[in-house]
């Protein structure tokens, strides 16, 4: 089966990766007090000699700024990670918590369909032996050993089996589209992670330079683009959220149609799997919108290059979708 990963189990794998990681911020610690301790130097000297040199009184307040980034170096993992991280958590849990209700909605209902579908199916006399074994062997012994009920037996067998065909290949395309779909997600998690763990573990050094002139907004860039980044996380679960509603109400729908005893349903699934491509694309717009939330101009070649991957594998998979799409609602599903 293509979808035997356990892709929930591989989330929570990135998330340990996450945390075994942070413990390396304080390798780089001992550098970056170095590299700040001379910044600090530097830039309370040339304050103070301004101030002399101007017959000036000496302003204490902005020569605190060094030592406040040089304490946040010191306890780097606790202050800085540990604050933002627990500030965002709740977001995370409030997005994904809509995540797992839909979810929990969309398979109940998708339980609650699939039974009302098999008896639907079975309502047609003409192709309920189609669906079912029970009424396909009931059929049989209703035949008897004549030459016209023995052409009738070889075109029940070929019908079926072009049945179970058509079957087996839409939910081969169907497993291989939520494949996709779960990999995107993954993809966006473990570049997450990366640019996360990159961060934090060089996140001690970028505090460092900022003490020196000219480089101070390299404190605020580092900020804006880990919140940015960290926000992929809410946004995704967001995105599914969504995705998860559309199935619901689309589950809805059909399941008030069959409770009409004479609709028939039909098993191709097409608007599903169209759905399923729209989120394999929509996946690789999750970091712009996180960009939306706080702006972070150092990611924005990550961004693109992000944008121009998702619109070649667009490109591929629109071709290759149309393709697959157009034979199967043109020959196979019926």
């Amino acid at each position: 089966m293509l979808l035997a990963i356990d892709f929930t189990n591989l989330h929570e794998i990135l998330q340990v990766l996450y945390q075994d990681m942070m413990p390396l911020c304080e390798k780089l610690t001992g550098v970056a007090k170095g590299i700040a301790g001379l910044g600090a130097l530097f830039y309370v000297a040339a304050k103070v000699w301004q101030a002399l040199a101007r017959a000036e009184p000496i302003d204490v307040y902005p020569l605190l700024r060094p030592f406040a980034i040089g304490l946040c170096i010191l306890f780097f993992p606790t202050f800085v990670i540990g604050t933002i991280n627990t500030v965002l958590s709740p977001v995370v849990k409030g997005c994904h918590g809509m995540l797992e209700s839909q979810t929990f909605d969309m398979n109940r209902y998708r339980e609650q369909k699939e039974t009302l579908e098999r008896e639907a199916f079975r309502r047609d006399p003409e192709k309920a032996y189609l669906a079912s074994k029970e009424d396909f062997d009931k059929k049989l012994d209703e035949l008897g050993w004549s030459p016209k009920d023995l052409k009738t037996m070889a075109v029940m067998y070929i019908d079926r089996t072009e049945y179970n065909m058509k079957r087996n290949i839409r939910l081969w395309f169907q497993e291989l589209l939520e494949l996709l779909f779960q990999s995107a997600a993954l993809v966006i998690d473990t570049v997450r992670t990366f640019f996360l763990i990159a961060l934090s573990i060089l996140g001690p050094i970028a505090f460092a330079l900022s003490v020196y002139d000219g480089f101070q907004s390299t404190l605020t860039q580092w900020i804006t683009r880990y919140i940015s980044i960290y926000m992929w996380l809410p946004v995704s679960d967001l995105f599914s959220s969504v995705l998860a509603r559309i199935q619901v109400l689309m589950l809805t729908r059909d399941i008030e149609a069959m409770s009409d005893p004479t609709f028939i349903p039909d098993s191709s699934n097409t608007v599903y799997i169209i759905f399923l491509i729209i989120g394999i694309f929509g996946y690789f717009t999750i970091p712009t919108v996180a960009n939306w939330i706080i702006m972070a101009g150092g990611v924005s070649q990550a961004n693109r290059a992000m944008n121009q991957t998702a619109n070649r594998v667009g490109n591929v998979a629109a071709a290759g979708a149309g393709a697959a799409v157009g034979n199967i609602a043109g020959k196979i599903i019926k």
